[in-house]
């Protein structure tokens, strides 16, 4: 059974108890299969990106053919750390709900509507105002050359600096290590493995250090990063608490030894 989400956030767990383990984040508007059916609370899930875990019945709009349809017409894409939908096209307006950057939402054309906001449809049926400028159209899958999806992805994934660190976190709320990095190709089109690791069946493959480029994934024994080019890579580090950037460069002011020293893998979309 196909589902969408409805939550702002709604927390992937371990096991079907809100106290295991949060392992996932899945934001509004994207949409899961329902894989089986665990109680009148609880429901295991697979993500659009094949990631599996429990997650509580109320986060969705479970429908296979509303969410068939919001899969071809939820057009756009948060690009703001946080959105509010109002119910009118000015600020005074009062909030129905508020987004995290990388939420889906649909886009609709209105006529006689200031310039500055966007019409949007929620996953409720209801309909709401954003600026404009917070939403981007979603990238569809290999429409991007090479040059422009390293570039994208650098960008996204430094608009995250100083987020906390969470784990299992995918939003501006909190992020980790590996959700900064899915999340940084994710809104470019291309789902990577959701884990710290290079895994069979998903785009990124391995390479050499010394054929690194911007936008490449450097791993580390439980942690990975994304290489921004000079040396230099961002993160969502738990030793420093948020994203950030450090350095591969031992002169550099932000080298950080245990992690230049322990690189087990150097991943890349492009081989």
């Amino acid at each position: 059974m196909n589902a969408i989400v409805k939550s702002m956030i709604a927390n992937l767990h371990a096991k079907p108890d809100e106290a295991s383990e949060l392992v996932d984040e899945v934001l509004y508007g994207m949409t899961v299969q329902i894989i089986e059916d665990i109680d009148e609370s609880w429901v295991r899930i697979q993500t659009a990106y094949g990631y599996e875990g429990y997650c509580k019945k109320a986060n969705f709009i479970v429908d296979k053919t509303r969410t068939d349809t919001w899969r071809q017409e939820a057009n756009h894409f948060i690009n703001q750390s946080f959105a509010d939908v109002l119910l009118q096209p000015r600020i005074q307006s009062a909030k129905i709900k508020t987004l995290v950057k990388g939420s889906i939402i649909c886009s609709l054309a209105m006529e006689e509507i200031d310039p500055e906001w966007a019409a949007v449809q929620l996953v409720s049926g209801e309909i709401g105002y954003v600026r404009r400028q917070w939403l981007q159209e979603k990238i569809p899958e290999n429409s991007l050359s090479e040059q422009q999806i390293r570039e994208n992805v650098v960008q996204i994934a430094l608009s995250y600096l100083a987020t906390p660190y969470r784990w299992g976190g995918k939003s501006p709320l909190g992020i980790d290590c590996s959700g900064l990095c899915s999340m940084a190709y994710m809104l470019n089109g291309v789902y990577i493995y959701r884990d710290a690791e290079i895994v069979e069946g998903f785009p990124i493959k391995e390479i050499s250090l010394e054929h690194i480029q911007k936008g490449d994934l450097l791993y580390f024994p439980g942690h990975m990063a994304l290489y921004i080019g000079d040396n230099l890579y961002v993160h969502s580090s738990l030793g420093g608490n948020e994203v950030n950037i450090n350095s591969l460069d031992k002169q550099h002011q932000q080298y950080r030894k245990d992690l230049a020293t322990s690189i087990t893998a150097v991943g890349s979309l492009f081989k």
